[in-house]
């Protein structure tokens, strides 16, 4: 090969290592969101310039038309992975993907099938000759109607894609509009380059533009593809972000940018969704300063934060947890805020009321007591009142708890912290919604987690008072279980406190003995072989002998 040979091959030689090297890198990213369909484009796209290459310096006519045919087989890997890749980018949710995919695929086969049989049809090459030409012979051929069909479906189908894709510049995360414009950039540019082709217009004589094209389109999608991972943060942080969620949730990548929010953010914290995305949370959130100290901070934390909005002050429960991809690599954090201002306010009116309490108990003690013991059953009436089908249900289970009790020997001096403990077991209820409290039908997942938060509640909202510090197993522990299925705790056996064991067995008895909107009451044996079969299980064993003793003997 001659040294004008070589100089001439080095521009198409270096558009082939350029291509080469952006097949790489998608490969290692191929995870992402149109990442491998991505890499099959350019993968395709670099055969592609190979088989240029190879052609080009080939000197038989027989061995152009080889070089030839694996070009038009390459390219037909791009145009077949193209519209996948724009899909996936885009992205569009198909109700039957593989159909989709495979009509997609096919017509690229199809014609890769004409190229390979050729020889036998002739409806691709259409007297195929050699010209003369410096420093390189070019194989050239008319282009029959298949040709022309084919290359009308390969525009449609790229222009089609890249409409699709510039389609989310119309959507809200504006943060992916220029990196958007860039990918649509560089597939267009490829295709600007393969028309000047058709045409016959050359950059320089003699000189093809497709290869340069492919290779400097693919490197300007792989910069918009892969720039800063953005696009492998967003499927994350969509499938993390519920936009129905009641708490406000808003997710940020490493650099603090806010790349996603949900309606109840908007609402909450009295800022738009076209506002924040794209613009670092320290600015969004300036005037909440205990907000925006802690997006600097930490990748896990749970806190508490207090902030003003609109002349009132809210105080949020803050989780802060990391966003990771499949690969375990951190994109980003989430921070979900649960108000908690009506809890708060109400565990402080407790706090008041028990420090003046406090401040009575030295001039009248007895009398202190029977006010807290008044105010008490006020409050299990007051949650009766959310839901009349548990009314009297409280006074029941606490006259058949003491009378358990007293059978089983517990001191007097512990029946009144398991009376008070009785009557207050449901408190932690107040905070649950009243459309899960009183819902008619089963409950959801979701629902059965909050009603399962009510002891946890109850420890916060009772723990502070000490008169009631020996009451709280009750309201903390009466849904354990003797074989540790139960919770908060999942306490096994002997663990559980015995008032929790004994107020068990009398709060089961009296729901599957009462009416409810969801199911009707027990037959009184139904009921009884029930208790009896679950003694070892969820009830102490001992408790259930002494229960069905009463019931046998009509104390009950």
């Amino acid at each position: 090969m001659s040294r004008d040979e070589v100089i001439y091959l080095v521009p198409y030689l270096a558009s082939l290592l350029l291509s080469a090297g952006v097949f790489l890198f998608s490969l290692r990213h191929r995870r992402i969101p149109g990442g491998a369909a991505f890499a099959f484009f350019v993968g395709g796209q670099t055969l592609y310039i190979l088989g240029f290459i190879l052609e080009l310096i080939s000197q038989d006519i027989g061995i152009k038309l080889f070089w030839d045919r694996f070009m038009w087989l390459t390219n037909s890997i791009a145009i077949a992975a193209f519209p996948i890749f724009a899909i996936q980018l885009a992205d569009l949710r198909l109700r039957n993907p593989g159909p989709a995919v495979a009509a997609f695929v096919s017509i690229p086969v199809v014609f890769a099938l004409a190229v390979l049989t050729d020889g036998i049809h002739h409806g691709i090459y259409a007297s195929p000759h050699l010209q003369q030409a410096y420093p390189f012979n070019d194989l050239e051929y008319s282009y029959t109607t298949a040709v022309y069909i084919y290359g009308f479906y390969a525009y449609t189908v790229a222009l089609a894609g890249i409409g699709l894709m510039l389609s989310r510049l119309f959507r809200p995360q504006r943060l992916f509009r220029s990196q958007l414009i860039a990918v649509a950039i560089g597939l267009l540019i490829p295709m600007i380059g393969s028309v000047l082709a058709l045409l016959d217009v050359r950059i320089a004589p003699q000189r093809n533009i497709t290869p340069f094209t492919f290779a400097l389109g693919s490197l300007i999608v792989a910069w918009g593809l892969f720039r800063s991972n953005l696009f492998e943060v967003v499927p994350v942080a969509r499938d993390t972000v519920v936009d129905n969620m009641g708490d406000p949730v808003i997710v940020v990548d490493l650099k603090n940018r806010i790349i996603d929010l949900n309606p109840a953010t908007a609402q909450s914290l009295g800022i738009t969704y076209s506002e924040a995305i794209g613009r670092p949370a320290g600015e969004v959130f300036a005037e909440w300063d205990a907000l925006t100290r802690l997006f600097t901070g930490t990748l896990d934390l749970r806190t508490d934060v207090t902030m003003r909005i609109d002349g009132r002050t809210h105080q949020y429960e803050l989780h802060i947890s990391p966003l990771r991809d499949r690969r375990k690599r951190t994109l980003g954090r989430v921070f979900v805020l649960n108000d908690v201002t009506e809890r708060v306010i109400l565990q402080s009116r407790l706090e008041d009321l028990n420090q003046d309490l406090e401040r009575r108990v030295e001039e009248r003690t007895q009398e202190l007591a029977a006010a807290y013991d008044t105010t008490l059953e006020g409050w299990a009436r007051a949650l009766e009142f959310r839901d009349k089908e548990t009314e009297g249900h409280s006074r029941r289970v606490t006259e058949l708890t003491l009378k358990m009790a007293r059978i089983l020997g517990i001191p007097d001096a512990e029946l009144n912290n398991i009376r008070r403990g009785a009557i207050l077991h449901d408190i932690g209820k107040m905070s649950i919604p009243d459309e899960i409290l009183r819902k008619a039908g089963p409950l959801t997942d979701e629902e059965r987690q909050i009603i399962r938060r009510h002891p946890d509640i109850a420890r916060e909202l009772l723990g502070p008072i000490r008169f009631l510090a020996g009451a709280l197993e009750i309201p903390y522990c009466h849904h354990e279980k003797w074989d540790g299925t139960g919770y908060p705790q999942g306490l096994r056996g002997e663990a559980i406190p015995l008032s929790a064991r004994v107020f068990a067995v009398a709060d089961v008895w009296d729901a599957i003995q009462s009416d409810r909107s969801y199911k009707e009451r027990w037959p009184r044996q139904k009921a009884s072989d029930y208790m009896r079969d679950q003694a070892g299980t969820h009830f102490d064993p001992r408790v259930v002998e002494v229960f069905l003793g009463m019931l046998e003997r009509g104390e009950i």
